[in-house]
Protein backbone atom coordinates (compact mmCIF):
# COMPACT_ATOMS: atom_id res chain seq x y z
CA UNK A 1 0.00 0.00 0.00
CA UNK A 2 1.31 3.56 -1.21
CA UNK A 3 1.28 6.33 1.02
CA UNK A 4 -1.69 8.14 -1.59
CA UNK A 5 -3.85 4.72 -0.09
CA UNK A 6 -3.20 5.05 3.36
CA UNK A 7 -3.86 8.45 3.34
CA UNK A 8 -7.32 8.03 1.35
CA UNK A 9 -8.52 5.19 4.15
CA UNK A 10 -7.23 7.60 6.96
CA UNK A 11 -9.67 10.13 5.57
CA UNK A 12 -12.41 8.19 4.54
CA UNK A 13 -12.30 6.87 8.41
CA UNK A 14 -12.44 10.85 9.46
CA UNK A 15 -15.31 11.78 6.96
CA UNK A 16 -17.18 8.36 8.64
CA UNK A 17 -16.76 9.63 12.09
CA UNK A 18 -17.57 13.16 11.27
CA UNK A 19 -20.27 12.98 9.42
CA UNK A 20 -22.03 10.04 11.81
CA UNK A 21 -21.44 12.27 14.91
CA UNK A 22 -23.29 14.88 13.07
CA UNK A 23 -25.62 12.89 11.39
CA UNK A 24 -25.02 12.95 7.86
CA UNK A 25 -26.79 9.93 5.47
CA UNK A 26 -25.02 7.55 3.69
CA UNK A 27 -25.75 8.80 0.26
CA UNK A 28 -24.35 12.49 1.43
CA UNK A 29 -21.14 10.97 2.93
CA UNK A 30 -20.58 9.07 -0.05
CA UNK A 31 -20.59 11.82 -2.58
CA UNK A 32 -18.24 13.61 -0.17
CA UNK A 33 -15.53 11.28 0.14
CA UNK A 34 -16.06 10.51 -3.58
CA UNK A 35 -15.33 13.96 -4.39
CA UNK A 36 -12.45 14.39 -2.05
CA UNK A 37 -10.41 10.83 -3.46
CA UNK A 38 -10.92 12.95 -7.14
CA UNK A 39 -9.06 15.98 -5.32
CA UNK A 40 -6.59 13.51 -3.63
CA UNK A 41 -5.87 12.04 -6.93
CA UNK A 42 -4.65 15.06 -8.56
CA UNK A 43 -2.94 16.47 -5.61
CA UNK A 44 -0.91 12.99 -5.97
CA UNK A 45 -0.35 13.34 -8.94
CA UNK A 46 1.67 16.97 -8.54
CA UNK A 47 2.95 15.52 -5.61
CA UNK A 48 4.97 12.70 -6.76
CA UNK A 49 5.53 14.17 -10.34
CA UNK A 50 9.71 15.14 -10.56
CA UNK A 51 10.44 18.46 -9.04
CA UNK A 52 14.19 19.60 -10.57
CA UNK A 53 16.83 20.37 -8.21
CA UNK A 54 17.60 24.18 -7.97
CA UNK A 55 21.06 24.19 -9.84
CA UNK A 56 23.96 24.69 -7.51
CA UNK A 57 25.28 28.32 -7.54
CA UNK A 58 29.55 28.10 -8.45
CA UNK A 59 31.41 30.75 -7.55
CA UNK A 60 34.77 31.56 -8.81
CA UNK A 61 37.77 33.46 -7.40
CA UNK A 62 41.49 33.30 -8.34
CA UNK A 63 44.54 34.47 -6.96
CA UNK A 64 48.18 33.96 -6.34
CA UNK A 65 47.88 32.82 -2.79
CA UNK A 66 51.36 33.44 -2.24
CA UNK A 67 52.44 33.78 1.36
CA UNK A 68 48.95 32.73 2.77
CA UNK A 69 47.53 34.69 5.08
CA UNK A 70 44.30 35.40 7.29
CA UNK A 71 43.30 37.50 3.97
CA UNK A 72 43.39 34.87 1.63
CA UNK A 73 41.34 32.48 3.46
CA UNK A 74 38.72 35.22 4.60
CA UNK A 75 38.44 35.87 0.63
CA UNK A 76 37.72 32.03 0.16
CA UNK A 77 35.23 32.16 3.03
CA UNK A 78 33.41 35.12 1.66
CA UNK A 79 33.58 33.87 -1.46
CA UNK A 80 32.09 30.48 -0.38
CA UNK A 81 29.41 32.52 1.75
CA UNK A 82 28.30 33.71 -1.67
CA UNK A 83 27.23 30.34 -3.44
CA UNK A 84 27.16 26.59 -3.45
CA UNK A 85 30.02 25.34 -4.96
CA UNK A 86 33.60 27.53 -4.60
CA UNK A 87 36.24 26.88 -7.90
CA UNK A 88 39.74 28.46 -6.75
CA UNK A 89 41.86 29.41 -9.56
CA UNK A 90 45.52 29.23 -8.99
CA UNK A 91 47.86 31.84 -11.27
CA UNK A 92 51.31 29.92 -12.47
CA UNK A 93 54.43 31.18 -11.35
CA UNK A 94 55.02 32.81 -14.79
CA UNK A 95 51.96 34.67 -14.80
CA UNK A 96 52.51 36.22 -11.48
CA UNK A 97 55.72 37.38 -12.75
CA UNK A 98 54.53 39.05 -15.70
CA UNK A 99 51.91 41.18 -14.13
CA UNK A 100 52.68 41.38 -10.29
CA UNK A 101 56.07 40.30 -9.83
CA UNK A 102 58.25 37.56 -8.08
CA UNK A 103 56.49 34.73 -6.21
CA UNK A 104 57.90 33.18 -2.95
CA UNK A 105 56.44 30.37 -3.00
CA UNK A 106 56.26 27.39 -5.61
CA UNK A 107 53.48 26.17 -8.07
CA UNK A 108 52.69 22.74 -6.03
CA UNK A 109 53.34 24.60 -2.85
CA UNK A 110 50.78 27.33 -3.48
CA UNK A 111 48.41 24.62 -5.02
CA UNK A 112 48.45 22.14 -1.98
CA UNK A 113 47.52 25.42 0.26
CA UNK A 114 44.55 26.53 -1.23
CA UNK A 115 43.31 22.57 -2.37
CA UNK A 116 43.82 22.59 1.52
CA UNK A 117 41.66 25.26 2.54
CA UNK A 118 38.07 24.32 3.53
CA UNK A 119 36.15 26.67 1.71
CA UNK A 120 37.53 25.52 -1.63
CA UNK A 121 35.63 22.77 -3.43
CA UNK A 122 37.63 23.10 -7.03
CA UNK A 123 40.99 24.29 -7.81
CA UNK A 124 41.90 24.98 -11.36
CA UNK A 125 45.29 25.49 -12.02
CA UNK A 126 47.34 28.02 -14.57
CA UNK A 127 44.47 30.42 -14.55
CA UNK A 128 45.01 33.97 -16.89
CA UNK A 129 45.68 36.99 -14.58
CA UNK A 130 42.82 38.79 -16.23
CA UNK A 131 39.58 36.40 -16.00
CA UNK A 132 36.94 36.04 -18.96
CA UNK A 133 33.87 35.89 -19.32
CA UNK A 134 34.54 32.50 -21.72
CA UNK A 135 36.73 31.23 -18.59
CA UNK A 136 33.42 31.59 -16.18
CA UNK A 137 31.55 29.52 -18.56
CA UNK A 138 34.06 26.84 -19.65
CA UNK A 139 33.99 26.49 -15.79
CA UNK A 140 30.23 26.11 -15.40
CA UNK A 141 30.68 29.36 -12.60
CA UNK A 142 27.83 32.17 -12.50
CA UNK A 143 29.95 34.79 -11.73
CA UNK A 144 33.36 35.73 -10.19
CA UNK A 145 34.61 37.28 -7.00
CA UNK A 146 37.40 39.82 -5.77
CA UNK A 147 38.52 41.98 -2.70
CA UNK A 148 37.33 45.55 -2.99
CA UNK A 149 41.58 46.12 -3.67
CA UNK A 150 40.97 45.40 -7.60
CA UNK A 151 44.45 44.76 -9.12
CA UNK A 152 45.55 46.06 -12.65
CA UNK A 153 47.20 43.72 -15.00
CA UNK A 154 51.03 44.11 -16.80
CA UNK A 155 49.50 46.45 -19.32
CA UNK A 156 47.85 49.03 -16.21
CA UNK A 157 44.01 47.85 -17.49
CA UNK A 158 41.89 46.23 -14.37
CA UNK A 159 42.47 42.59 -14.08
CA UNK A 160 38.42 42.51 -13.72
CA UNK A 161 37.65 44.40 -17.25
CA UNK A 162 35.74 41.71 -19.24
CA UNK A 163 33.38 39.99 -15.73
CA UNK A 164 32.43 43.75 -14.97
CA UNK A 165 31.27 44.61 -17.93
CA UNK A 166 29.52 42.19 -17.99
CA UNK A 167 27.62 42.03 -14.62
CA UNK A 168 29.60 38.99 -13.33
CA UNK A 169 31.83 39.90 -10.67
CA UNK A 170 30.77 40.37 -7.15
CA UNK A 171 32.77 42.81 -4.76
CA UNK A 172 33.73 41.71 -1.47
CA UNK A 173 35.21 43.19 1.69
CA UNK A 174 39.32 43.18 1.88
CA UNK A 175 40.21 41.87 5.22
CA UNK A 176 42.71 44.84 7.11
CA UNK A 177 45.90 43.94 8.88
CA UNK A 178 47.40 41.90 6.98
CA UNK A 179 48.59 41.65 3.42
CA UNK A 180 51.29 40.28 1.51
CA UNK A 181 53.25 43.05 1.13
CA UNK A 182 53.42 43.82 5.09
CA UNK A 183 54.22 39.88 5.68
CA UNK A 184 57.00 40.47 3.09
CA UNK A 185 58.21 43.95 4.97
CA UNK A 186 58.52 42.28 8.15
CA UNK A 187 60.67 39.39 6.82
CA UNK A 188 62.88 41.62 5.37
CA UNK A 189 63.92 42.99 9.12
CA UNK A 190 64.92 39.46 10.01
CA UNK A 191 68.73 40.74 8.95
CA UNK A 192 68.59 42.15 12.29
CA UNK A 193 69.71 39.92 15.69
CA UNK A 194 67.06 41.13 17.73
CA UNK A 195 63.50 41.38 18.34
CA UNK A 196 62.31 45.19 17.04
CA UNK A 197 59.74 46.53 19.40
CA UNK A 198 56.13 46.76 17.47
CA UNK A 199 55.50 50.28 17.53
CA UNK A 200 58.96 51.39 15.75
CA UNK A 201 59.75 51.10 11.87
CA UNK A 202 63.42 50.55 10.22
CA UNK A 203 64.72 52.06 6.97
CA UNK A 204 66.31 49.59 4.75
CA UNK A 205 67.84 51.99 2.02
CA UNK A 206 65.16 54.28 0.31
CA UNK A 207 62.34 51.78 1.86
CA UNK A 208 60.87 52.14 5.25
CA UNK A 209 59.53 48.96 6.69
CA UNK A 210 56.95 48.15 9.70
CA UNK A 211 58.07 46.41 12.61
CA UNK A 212 56.94 42.67 12.74
CA UNK A 213 54.18 42.58 15.04
CA UNK A 214 51.02 42.96 13.07
CA UNK A 215 48.26 45.39 13.14
CA UNK A 216 45.67 42.19 12.90
CA UNK A 217 43.21 42.08 15.17
CA UNK A 218 40.55 39.97 15.17
CA UNK A 219 36.80 39.77 16.51
CA UNK A 220 35.74 36.98 18.24
CA UNK A 221 32.60 36.89 16.05
CA UNK A 222 35.89 36.02 13.34
CA UNK A 223 37.09 33.16 15.08
CA UNK A 224 33.50 31.65 14.61
CA UNK A 225 33.34 32.47 11.63
CA UNK A 226 36.85 30.44 10.89
CA UNK A 227 36.22 27.59 13.30
CA UNK A 228 34.93 24.03 12.42
CA UNK A 229 31.26 23.85 12.68
CA UNK A 230 30.80 19.94 11.70
CA UNK A 231 32.92 17.85 14.91
CA UNK A 232 34.14 19.21 18.57
CA UNK A 233 36.03 17.03 21.10
CA UNK A 234 33.04 15.26 22.53
CA UNK A 235 32.13 13.29 19.00
CA UNK A 236 35.57 11.78 18.79
CA UNK A 237 37.22 8.32 19.65
CA UNK A 238 40.64 9.42 18.93
CA UNK A 239 41.96 12.77 19.53
CA UNK A 240 45.38 13.38 17.90
CA UNK A 241 47.37 16.55 18.88
CA UNK A 242 50.06 18.62 17.26
CA UNK A 243 51.80 21.33 18.51
CA UNK A 244 53.98 24.24 16.75
CA UNK A 245 54.48 27.88 16.38
CA UNK A 246 52.43 27.51 12.66
CA UNK A 247 54.42 30.87 11.60
CA UNK A 248 54.20 31.72 7.77
CA UNK A 249 51.52 28.78 7.24
CA UNK A 250 52.70 27.00 3.92
CA UNK A 251 52.83 23.53 2.52
CA UNK A 252 55.03 21.83 4.97
CA UNK A 253 52.82 22.80 7.80
CA UNK A 254 50.05 21.81 5.91
CA UNK A 255 50.99 17.75 5.14
CA UNK A 256 52.20 17.91 8.98
CA UNK A 257 48.66 18.27 9.41
CA UNK A 258 47.03 15.94 7.06
CA UNK A 259 49.13 13.36 7.99
CA UNK A 260 48.87 13.63 11.74
CA UNK A 261 44.92 13.84 11.26
CA UNK A 262 45.31 10.11 9.03
CA UNK A 263 46.59 8.99 12.42
CA UNK A 264 43.02 9.46 14.77
CA UNK A 265 39.83 10.94 13.68
CA UNK A 266 39.74 14.53 15.05
CA UNK A 267 42.80 16.36 14.79
CA UNK A 268 43.67 19.13 17.94
CA UNK A 269 46.46 21.62 17.24
CA UNK A 270 48.08 23.70 20.32
CA UNK A 271 49.64 26.48 18.76
CA UNK A 272 51.90 28.69 20.49
CA UNK A 273 52.06 31.93 22.02
CA UNK A 274 54.22 34.84 20.83
CA UNK A 275 56.53 35.18 23.94
CA UNK A 276 57.28 31.56 23.09
CA UNK A 277 57.90 31.42 19.92
CA UNK A 278 60.25 34.62 20.09
CA UNK A 279 62.07 32.57 23.15
CA UNK A 280 63.20 29.45 20.97
CA UNK A 281 63.14 31.29 17.52
CA UNK A 282 64.89 34.56 18.36
CA UNK A 283 65.82 37.20 16.12
CA UNK A 284 61.91 38.84 14.98
CA UNK A 285 60.19 36.10 15.53
CA UNK A 286 56.68 35.00 14.87
CA UNK A 287 56.64 37.29 11.91
CA UNK A 288 52.66 36.57 12.32
CA UNK A 289 50.98 37.02 15.53
CA UNK A 290 48.90 34.25 17.16
CA UNK A 291 45.46 35.39 16.30
CA UNK A 292 47.36 35.24 12.27
CA UNK A 293 48.36 32.29 12.78
CA UNK A 294 45.19 30.73 14.84
CA UNK A 295 43.13 31.67 11.50
CA UNK A 296 45.40 30.10 9.10
CA UNK A 297 45.31 26.75 11.06
CA UNK A 298 41.66 26.61 11.79
CA UNK A 299 41.33 27.40 7.55
CA UNK A 300 43.19 24.23 6.97
CA UNK A 301 40.45 21.01 6.07
CA UNK A 302 42.39 18.81 8.57
CA UNK A 303 42.19 20.56 11.44
CA UNK A 304 38.83 19.92 13.99
CA UNK A 305 40.05 22.46 17.06
CA UNK A 306 43.14 24.75 18.05
CA UNK A 307 44.09 25.60 21.37
CA UNK A 308 45.53 28.97 20.99
CA UNK A 309 48.16 29.98 23.02
CA UNK A 310 49.78 26.64 23.16
CA UNK A 311 51.93 25.69 26.11
CA UNK A 312 55.39 24.49 24.25
CA UNK A 313 55.49 21.64 27.26
CA UNK A 314 52.87 19.00 26.49
CA UNK A 315 51.46 18.24 30.22
CA UNK A 316 49.74 15.30 31.88
CA UNK A 317 47.23 17.80 33.02
CA UNK A 318 46.72 18.74 28.80
CA UNK A 319 46.63 15.32 27.71
CA UNK A 320 44.29 14.02 29.89
CA UNK A 321 41.77 16.93 30.24
CA UNK A 322 42.07 17.00 26.36
CA UNK A 323 42.00 13.05 25.68
CA UNK A 324 44.42 13.31 23.55
CA UNK A 325 45.45 9.51 22.58
CA UNK A 326 48.29 10.69 20.05
CA UNK A 327 50.69 13.34 19.80
CA UNK A 328 52.23 13.56 17.01
CA UNK A 329 54.76 15.94 15.44
CA UNK A 330 57.77 16.00 13.01
CA UNK A 331 61.35 16.63 14.06
CA UNK A 332 61.85 18.94 11.10
CA UNK A 333 59.47 21.64 13.14
CA UNK A 334 59.98 20.15 16.66
CA UNK A 335 63.61 19.90 17.15
CA UNK A 336 63.77 24.03 17.50
CA UNK A 337 61.50 23.79 20.57
CA UNK A 338 62.01 20.57 21.94
CA UNK A 339 66.00 21.52 22.49
CA UNK A 340 64.67 24.53 24.21
CA UNK A 341 61.83 22.77 26.24
CA UNK A 342 62.18 18.98 26.23
CA UNK A 343 58.40 19.60 25.83
CA UNK A 344 57.46 15.91 24.95
CA UNK A 345 58.88 13.88 27.40
CA UNK A 346 55.63 13.11 29.08
CA UNK A 347 53.68 11.86 26.20
CA UNK A 348 57.49 9.93 25.39
CA UNK A 349 57.00 8.22 28.97
CA UNK A 350 53.14 7.80 28.76
CA UNK A 351 53.67 5.57 24.89
CA UNK A 352 51.93 8.30 23.56
CA UNK A 353 54.46 9.78 20.98
CA UNK A 354 54.51 9.65 17.75
CA UNK A 355 56.88 10.92 14.87
CA UNK A 356 55.53 11.78 11.14
CA UNK A 357 58.20 12.44 8.36
CA UNK A 358 56.86 15.23 5.72
CA UNK A 359 58.58 15.53 2.28
CA UNK A 360 57.54 18.88 1.74
CA UNK A 361 61.13 20.88 2.68
CA UNK A 362 59.29 23.88 3.83
CA UNK A 363 59.31 25.49 6.98
CA UNK A 364 58.98 29.18 8.48
CA UNK A 365 62.87 29.54 8.18
CA UNK A 366 63.46 28.15 4.79
CA UNK A 367 60.65 30.67 3.95
CA UNK A 368 62.20 33.40 4.95
CA UNK A 369 65.49 32.15 4.04
CA UNK A 370 64.14 32.58 0.12
CA UNK A 371 63.01 36.25 1.17
CA UNK A 372 66.51 37.37 2.45
CA UNK A 373 68.15 35.64 -0.12
CA UNK A 374 66.49 37.74 -2.81
CA UNK A 375 66.63 40.83 -0.60
CA UNK A 376 66.96 43.67 -3.56
CA UNK A 377 64.39 41.99 -5.47
CA UNK A 378 61.69 42.09 -2.76
CA UNK A 379 62.22 45.48 -1.58
CA UNK A 380 61.63 46.96 -5.53
CA UNK A 381 58.01 44.52 -5.47
CA UNK A 382 57.82 46.06 -2.18
CA UNK A 383 58.42 50.02 -3.47
CA UNK A 384 55.63 49.27 -5.65
CA UNK A 385 53.25 47.48 -3.60
CA UNK A 386 53.42 49.99 -1.16
CA UNK A 387 52.12 52.69 -3.29
CA UNK A 388 49.18 50.86 -4.54
CA UNK A 389 48.22 50.39 -1.12
CA UNK A 390 48.32 53.81 -0.18
CA UNK A 391 46.20 54.28 -3.42
CA UNK A 392 43.67 52.02 -2.04
CA UNK A 393 43.25 53.66 1.28
CA UNK A 394 42.83 56.77 -0.22
CA UNK A 395 39.77 55.70 -2.31
CA UNK A 396 38.60 52.80 -0.88
CA UNK A 397 34.71 52.82 -0.19
CA UNK A 398 32.57 50.85 2.91
CA UNK A 399 31.54 47.16 1.50
CA UNK A 400 29.63 44.86 3.81
CA UNK A 401 31.38 42.06 5.23
CA UNK A 402 29.99 38.77 4.75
Amino acid sequence: MDNSQELNLVVKSVLDQLFTDYGKTEEERNKLVIALEEQLKEFGKSSNSKVSPRKPIRVYLDGCFDLMHAGHYNALRQAKALGDILVAGVHSDEEILRNKGPTTMKDKERLYAVQACKWVDEVVFDVPYSPSVELLDRLNCDFGVHGDDMPTDASGNSAYADLLKAGRLKLIKRTEGVSTTDLVGRMLLMTRDHHIPSSSSVNLGDLTVRAPSSTFLPTTRRIVQFASKNKSLRDATKVVYVDGNFDLFSAGHIELLEKAKALGDFLLVGIHDDQSVNSYMGDNYPIMNLHERVLNVLSCKFVDEVIMGAPAVVSRDLIISMNIKVVAHDPKFSSIYEEKFNGYSIPQDMKLLQSVETKTDLTTATVVERILTHQERYKERNRTRVKKEAAYMETKTFVQEL
